[in-house]
């Protein structure tokens, strides 16, 4: 009987993990404080929140109850330029154009760049320009939503990618909303996100996470960022992927003392705050997440350089799990039908259908208990047996 007893409780933690497994994914605990302040409202820029910041119940991904925030940035930067993006011809200068940058290096999208796709990339098929040196830039909304997705159309490889607001799916600035601890709180071991984005600045914009490069480039097509880091898709519009000193920004991230502090920039998903990046001679030593604890600002990431193509590396809090969250579809619309399992948006990034999931979790859950159930009968008609 003991040994039935030992057996179906073995199972059942078994059916636990599988559950939680299909539940949560990898499941973070928690470690206790993270001595990070949270977020503060009057960091934001003028303009930058679509509403005012408010509270509400939520549950992080521990499964632990607390209170969260919810701010809703309005997808439109207060103090920066969008734009440009494309070169329009071969003899564009870097002034005239955006970036790209693939996680290795920041380039500037100007004619020479296009010329050089070839050699940089080791590939003979790229040519995005025609015999006159007119560089193929989408230059309408069907092109635009017709490159600017996962399964680029035949007709717009071969493309420098590049939108705006108008030709998203609702025409204008895309207010986001992300759910974050009101009090940080330390997870057992850094994580990364499972969703589509990483935060929000103060700025007005959502943080996405890293740009699907492989995809991209395998689409021979350039989806060119501006001189601050950011570009379109019809879901999100407006949103970033890299940190950059650009031109309207006053973070301290051009101090020549390569150890003085910089400014924050934005939140993070655990609620952290983001500061823009230490110089690259900076002597100021980071842990795993790029972040680290001073006596005035508390425990605090700072955004990775820009060719990372990743402005938060990782989280060292527990997130929120937040069914509310929005990041739109992939490029050119969500596919008819029920929703998939995987939802991917332009950030490359995975959000769980929590649907399927659940399902999974609750299947998962039937089979294993129904195993346990069987087992433990057997075992008991074996010691009943042996008891005479």
């Amino acid at each position: 009987m003991k040994k039935s007893v030992l057996l179906s409780g073995a199972v059942g933690a078994v059916l636990f993990s599988v559950s939680a497994f299909f539940l949560f994914g990898s499941v973070a605990g928690s470690a206790g404080p993270l001595n990070a302040p949270g977020v503060v409202a009057s960091n934001f820029k003028s303009g930058a929140l679509a509403e005012t910041i408010g509270e509400e119940e939520c549950t992080l991904t521990s499964g632990d109850k607390t209170t969260c925030y919810r701010i809703t940035v309005t997808g439109e930067p207060v103090d920066t330029k969008i734009g440009p993006f494309c070169p329009e011809t071969t003899s564009s200068t870097a002034g005239e154009s955006g970036i790209w940058l693939d996680g290795s290096k920041v380039y500037d999208v100007d004619g020479a760049f296009i010329l050089d796709l070839a050699t940089i990339y080791g590939d003979a098929k790229w040519k995005l320009y025609d015999d006159t040196g007119k560089v193929n830039v989408t230059d309408t909304k069907e092109a635009f939503q017709g490159a600017a997705r996962p399964d680029v159309a035949d007709a717009y490889k071969y493309h420098c990618v590049e939108g705006k607001y108008a030709w998203t799916q609702t025409g204008e600035p895309v207010p986001i909303s992300i759910l974050v601890p009101k009090s940080p709180v330390l997870a057992t071991s850094a994580t990364t996100s499972q969703g589509a984005d990483l935060g929000v600045t103060t700025n007005g914009l959502v943080i996405a996470a890293s740009a699907p490069v492989d995809a991209i480039l395998g689409a021979y097509t350039i989806a060119a960022f501006d001189d601050c880091g950011g570009h379109f898709n019809p879901g999100e519009g407006y949103h970033l992927h890299a940190y950059t000193a650009c031109e309207g920004t006053n973070y301290g991230s051009n101090i020549l003392d390569p150890d003085a502090e910089t400014s924050i920039i934005g939140y993070a998903l655990d609620g952290v705050a983001v500061f823009a990046p230490l110089p690259g001679n900076t002597t100021i030593e980071l842990d795993e997440c790029n972040g680290r604890t001073t006596e005035k600002d508390g425990y605090h990431y700072y955004a990775q350089s820009a060719e990372k193509n990743r402005v938060i590396k990782c989280f060292k809090g527990l997130t929120a799990v937040d069914d509310k969250q929005q990041a739109g579809p992939p490029a050119g619309g969500a596919p008819p039908g029920p929703p998939p399992a995987v939802g991917t948006s332009d950030s490359g990034s995975s959000t769980p259908n929590y649907w399927l999931v659940g399902g999974s979790a609750v299947a998962g859950a039937l089979i294993f208990g129904g195993l346990a159930a069987l087992v433990a009968r057997r075992m008991t008609r074996k010691d009943n047996i042996a008891s005479f």
